[in-house]
């Protein structure tokens, strides 16, 4: 019997743990409460923060308690535009404009939206990576249901008291400025996880990897693997419906 792989080794945690101990805290919108479910709430940007190991820049929003007599401070998620001592508004009757949280439904199709929420209440789970967005592509009152288009190209349908913060994610440039050189890929991986650098299967021997040994680096079988393998199996292209490359342009239907 060969060793414990490199994924099995991942299931574990130990080493491969994401490293968390200097970032700002967990981004999320408002938890849903009156003033958001029939009017609106102001509030101002006070700071716009890098959290490590995320492509995106944070926003520290302070919001005045509608019920006592002090001030909250909600992480968001920033979006391109934002600044330091803009007011944001979030709410039903919220403006449509850039940093602004409304309700899905409220929103006239065509919007631009980001951190969207998957289930009413939940804070937003859709569309949070640096440069991604969402489109609104269609409403159904008599349902209560928004068409959206996702940063992936498929189209989901949420309920439209769903909220979603208006304009894309702020860092989209991020991915166009090269690393190169493997000292900047260290320090950015450091501050994610344990995943760099990262040895391929092919350039081990046959104990460490399925697909280690043989006289040439080859995997010497099919990469793909069912989704049903034994753990120490599970390596390559798990359950792939299609392999190779996607040839032909794809159109885009709305």
């Amino acid at each position: 019997m060969g060793r414990v792989i490199r994924s099995q080794r991942k299931g574990a945690g130990s080493i491969f743990t994401a490293r968390t101990h200097r970032r700002k805290g967990a981004a999320k919108l408002r938890a849903i409460d009156y003033s958001e479910r029939e009017g609106y709430i102001r509030g101002l940007v006070k700071e716009i923060i890098h959290d490590p190991g995320r492509g995106a820049p944070l926003a520290k929003v302070q919001f005045r308690d509608p019920y006592r007599f002090k001030t909250r401070t909600e992480l968001f998620i920033a979006t391109e535009g934002m600044y330091t001592g803009q007011f944001v508004y979030c709410g039903k009757t919220a403006k449509l404009a850039i940093g602004n949280t409304l309700p899905i439904g409220q929103l006239p199709e065509g919007s631009v939206i980001s951190n969207i929420e998957e289930k009413p209440g939940d804070r937003g789970s859709i569309a949070r990576t640096s440069g991604n967005y969402a489109t609104v592509i269609g409403q159904i009152p008599e349902m209560g249901i928004t068409r959206l288009r996702l940063p992936s190209g498929t189209k989901k349908t949420l309920k439209s008291e769903c909220r979603g913060t208006v304009g894309m994610v702020a860092g989209a440039d991020r991915i166009n400025k090269p690393l190169l050189k493997a000292g900047r890929a260290f320090y950015k991986n450091r501050a994610k996880r344990n995943s760099w650098p990262r040895t391929r299967g092919v350039a081990m021997n046959p104990v460490d990897h399925v697909h280690g040994g043989g006289n040439h680096q080859h995997i010497g079988k099919a990469s793909t693997v069912s989704r049903s393998s034994v753990p120490g199996q599970k390596v390559g292209l798990i359950a792939a419906r299609r392999t190779g490359r996607i040839r032909g342009s794809k159109e885009n239907k709305n």
